[in-house]
C-alpha cells in the first residue's frame, strides 16, 4: 500500500500519539542524582570486556561468524527502529499479526528494556525534549544523553510526565502484552542464547569467543547504536527543518542506526513512517524493511509528509542548508 502523504494536521492532532510540543529547555532543578551502581557495574563491565575482545580476539572469529554477527545486529536493529520506534512509539504504520510477531522477536534480539518501557519513555522524549522530563536530556551533556540517564535514577519530572502518557494503544496489544509478561525469558533466549549457540552448533566456532563475540560485543555495539541517536544526534549535525530544536541531522548515526540519525526530520514529523525525507535506501534500510513488507500487504497506512508541508516548514524554520534552501535562514 502506498504511503498516506496527504496526511492532514487533523488526523495528527487526534492520534494516539501527541504533536510534538516545542518548549524552551528549562533550568535543571536542584536535586541530587540518585545512581544505579548495579547498572553502572554491569554497564562498565560488558563494555570493558567487549573492548578487550575486540583488542585481543577479534583476529581468532571466523569471517563467518562475523558476518554473522553484523547480521545478528542488523536483526536485533530492525526490531528497534521498525517495531518499538516507528511503529508502537509513533504508529507511522500499521502492521498485522504477522509482522508484529517478527518485530518483537528481532526486537528481544536487541535485549532493551520493555516494548512498553520503551515506548513510554520515547514519547516523554518527544514531547518535553531537552527538558527535566526528558528522560536523556541532551542539556545534561553528551554522556548523560548518551549511557548516563541508564546509571541512575530518573529526574522527578520524568516520572511525573511518564505517568500522565496515553499508553492505552500498547496495552490494548495482546502481542505486547504477552511479550511484556514473559520479557526476561523471551530477552535471554533471543538476545544471548540462540545467537550464540548457533554458530557453535553450525560451524563448530568456539564457545568461549562466541559468548564473548554475542554476549558482549554484538550486545554492547548495538546499545550503543541505538545511544547515539539520543546523544550525536541531538548535538552533532545541521537543522535544515527547523532551527529552534537540538535534534539534528547526522549522517553517521543514520548508517549505524539504520536511518534513525535524520532527527530533525524526525522531531518535525515524528509520525513519518520513513523518519526522514530521503528518497533512498542508503542511509535508511528501516524504511527499505517496512516498504518491503508493505509490499505484500503486512505493512499499510503508512504515513508520510507531503512535499508542500515539508517544503513549508523548511521555508519558515530551517536553517537554509537544505540543498533546495542552501542559504542563510532570514532572522
Amino acid at each position: 500500500m502506498p504511503p498516506n502523504n496527504e496526511l492532514q494536521s487533523e488526523t495528527i492532532l487526534n492520534s494516539s500519539v501527541e504533536p510534538v510540543v516545542v518548549e524552551p529547555p528549562v533550568k535543571l532543578e536542584e536535586y541530587k542524582p540518585r545512581l544505579i551502581w548495579l547498572n553502572i557495574i554491569s554497564i562498565s563491565l560488558f563494555h570493558l570486556i567487549a573492548l578487550y575482545t575486540v583488542i585481543f580476539d577479534l583476529y581468532k572469529f571466523r569471517l563467518v561468524s562475523i558476518l554473522y554477527g553484523y547480521i545478528v545486529g542488523q536483526i536485533g536493529g530492525f526490531g528497534v527502529t521498525g517495531g518499538a520506534h516507528r511503529l508502537w512509539a509513533h504508529r507511522s504504520y500499521k502492521a498485522k499479526w504477522p509482522l508484529r510477531v517478527i518485530l518483537l522477536i528481532c526486537y528481544s534480539v536487541a535485549g532493551q528494556n520493555t516494548v512498553y518501557d520503551w515506548v513510554r519513555d520515547h514519547r516523554v522524549h518527544h514531547k518535553f525534549s531537552e527538558t527535566d522530563a526528558d528522560p536523556h536530556n541532551s542539556n545534561r551533556g553528551f554522556f548523560f544523553a548518551h549511557v548516563g540517564w541508564l546509571m541512575q535514577r530518573k529526574h522527578p519530572e520524568v516520572l511525573r510526565k511518564g505517568a500522565q502518557v496515553d499508553m492505552s494503544d500498547i496495552l490494548a496489544d495482546p502481542l505486547v502484552t504477552f511479550h511484556t509478561k514473559h520479557f526476561t525469558l523471551i530477552k535471554m533466549v533471543f538476545c544471548f542464547i540462540l545467537p550464540t549457540l548457533i554458530p557453535i552448533y553450525c560451524w563448530g566456532e568456539d564457545p568461549r569467543l562466541m559468548i564473548q563475540g554475542m554476549v558482549f560485543v554484538r550486545y554492547v555495539m548495538g546499545l550503543n547504536f541505538t545511544w547515539l541517536v539520543n546523544s550525536a544526534a541531538h548535538i552533532y549535525g545541521n537543522k535544515p527543518y527547523d532551527k529552534r530544536i537540538k535534534p539534528s541531522q547526522n549522517l553517521s548515526v543514520s548508517l549505524v542506526a539504520m536511518g534513525e540519525g535524520w532527527h530533525n526530520y524526525h522531531h518535525v514529523f515524528p509520525w513519518d513512517y520513513k523518519a526522514a525525507e530521503l528518497g533512498n535506501y542508503r542511509a535508511n534500510f528501516t524504511t527499505f524493511f517496512i516498504d518491503m513488507f508493505a509490499k505484500i500487504g503486512w505493512a499499510y497506512d503508512l504515513k508520510t509528509a507531503s512535499p508542500s508541508m515539508v517544503e513549508r516548514v523548511i521555508a519558515k524554520h530551517g536553517d537554509g542548508t537544505h540543498p533546495t534552501h542552501e542559504h542563510p535562514h532570514p532572522e
